[in-house]
């Protein structure tokens, strides 16, 4: 099905256009992520809506999205694993802290492993897009450090949003870790081969 609507939009696209192959392969690059973000996020809601807690989920895909803004973090290689992953960040692991009595230790432990994360590991980038810019690299992880100092006040002050907060810690902190990157056999900063 994915591969099905991006021919036909790409062969719509150049039938209709005059773009270069580097356009092209953006657009097409660009289409390929649309689909694939739109498919999997479907998927995830009716996941959520289905075990009655669609709130959480869409909290935890908020502040993870915020936090993935500018720390950016890797990309699997194949659509099915990217989905079995988005099931188990974003359904299996929201639930599961949903069971458990969140203690104050807890979230301080938590909220500092992903504060040192960020420190040594944001801003983490791909193949496809290596931050080549080391000043932009600097200002991401500025950024990165000072959105994942919001949410942790934001916790403070509005406990109930302690899972989905807690949940998006832990997601990107694992999505920007040299070992993530290794154990699913992708290349890791990226932009010293470009640089």
């Amino acid at each position: 099905m994915n591969q099905l609507f991006i021919n036909k939009t790409m062969n719509f696209i150049q039938s209709n256009s005059q773009h270069s192959k580097e356009e092209l392969d953006r657009i097409e690059y660009g289409l390929e992520g649309v689909y694939l973000t739109l498919s999997k996020t479907f998927i995830i809601l009716i996941v959520g809506i289905v075990f009655h807690y669609l709130n959480v989920v869409l909290l935890t895909l908020l502040f993870f999205n915020i936090l993935r803004f500018f720390a950016f973090g890797l990309h699997a290689k194949k659509s099915l694993h990217c989905l079995i992953m988005s099931i188990l960040h974003f359904n299996i692991l929201p639930y599961i802290f949903m069971q458990l009595n969140i203690t104050n230790t807890f979230v301080v432990l938590i909220s500092l492993f992903s504060f040192l994360s960020f420190l040594l590991f944001a801003p983490s980038d791909t193949v496809k897009r290596p931050l080549t810019n080391k000043k932009k690299r600097t200002i991401r992880k500025i950024l990165s450090l000072i959105s994942i100092i919001v949410l942790m006040i934001i916790m403070h002050y509005f406990p109930s949003l302690k899972v989905p907060i807690l949940c998006a810690f832990i997601i990107e902190s694992l999505m920007i870790n040299p070992i993530s990157y290794l154990l699913l056999g992708l290349p890791y900063q990226n932009y010293k081969n470009k640089a």
